[in-house]
């Protein structure tokens, strides 16, 4: 048997017992992340922290990790856990740090029980300013965090998934990983790279029964936009007279953006994360844009994956190209 008819032998096994009883009397329906470990990057706020609550309530096991502890975020997380009696646990991890990714995986898959079920790579920064004002300070964080990041989480929690040959990661990219938008720095060329990474890994892990999907948000009313904030003033101080006058328009909004007159439910991303977690094995979605009103990079999507279907559909790889976007 090959690994391609494995895996649609436990998709078609999955999708029968979607609807199944779970242990306690409550229904798939009720509970549909129940017996699921989850690890998720930069919970302290927004997409992570919601999502750390929102997956513990549909029966989750959650660990919720964030820099810099002990701080008041991770306190408040825990203050709500303990209200609701959600079985969630607040760890340790730079996601900048070799070390703290592998003692903080390691942590996390002790509270598991072993192998992760599910790792949400959510830590990310942004900046803003022309991309030739970035220097190598800023240059530098900005990878290291959305691409070098998800790719020490993946590298950190694989071992485990495909010794047990199941697991699904997701990686929150952005709209502004597929369209790009003048004056945000490298935020779009990284979210870009996360892309490709993600859809490379997601053909390779095949074999595994292992998959990865990409969130692809738009604007949302979190505090990403402080953060930028910070880092772009930061930036914008150790500009010379002569590079900031190259792009006074530009330079002059930097630091300057609140995200105001975003109303959007920030709600939406785990949402859609914990309905993708939820379907059988092999019918998840390579990708899912969220959020309200147009969604252009769906656009792209579609051409990207037609382009990637008759390049590779019947090549070696074509059964595993075809796995994951068919």
């Amino acid at each position: 048997m090959t690994d391609i008819e494995r895996r649609t032998i436990i998709k078609t096994a999955l999708a029968a017992g979607a609807a199944a009883t779970l242990p306690g009397g409550a229904s798939a329906s009720e509970k549909p992340l129940a017996g699921k470990s989850v690890l998720i990057t930069g919970a302290s706020s927004g997409f992570g922290y919601l999502g750390a609550l929102h997956y513990a309530r549909l029966g989750a096991k959650v660990i919720a990790s964030m820099r810099n502890l002990p701080r008041k975020e991770a306190d408040q997380l825990k203050a709500e856990a303990a209200k609701e009696k959600l079985d969630i646990h607040i760890i340790q991890i730079d996601v900048t740090s070799d070390e703290q990714v592998a003692k903080g995986v390691s942590e996390a898959e002790k509270i598991a029980g072993g192998p992760l079920d599910i790792l949400v790579n959510n830590a990310g920064v942004g900046y803003a300013g022309p991309i030739e004002l970035q220097d190598m300070e800023a240059t530098r964080l900005i990878f290291d965090t959305n691409v070098f990041g998800p790719h020490r989480m993946a590298r950190a929690v694989l071992p485990g998934m495909r010794k047990a040959k199941r697991g699904l990661i997701f990686n929150v990219s952005s709209q502004l990983g597929r369209v790009i938008v003048p004056s945000a720095g490298h935020y779009s060329p990284t979210k870009f790279a996360l892309e490709a990474m993600s859809e490379a890994m997601a053909y390779e892990l095949v074999p595994h029964n292992i998959e990865v999907c990409v969130i692809q948000p738009g604007g949302y009313p979190t505090k990403v936009w402080v953060n930028r904030n910070v880092l772009a003033k930061q930036l914008k101080d150790r500009l010379t007279a002569e590079e900031a006058a190259a792009y006074p328009a530009l330079v002059s909004r930097m630091g300057m953006e609140d995200g105001s007159g975003r109303s959007a439910d920030p709600l939406d991303v785990p949402r859609a994360i914990a309905e993708i977690a939820a379907m059988p094995a092999g019918t998840r979605p390579l990708r899912r844009a969220v959020h309200p009103g147009p969604k252009p990079q769906e656009a792209i999507n579609r051409v990207s994956a037609e382009t990637q279907l008759a390049m590779l559909g019947n090549s070696p790889v074509g059964p595993w190209v075809k796995a994951v976007l068919d």
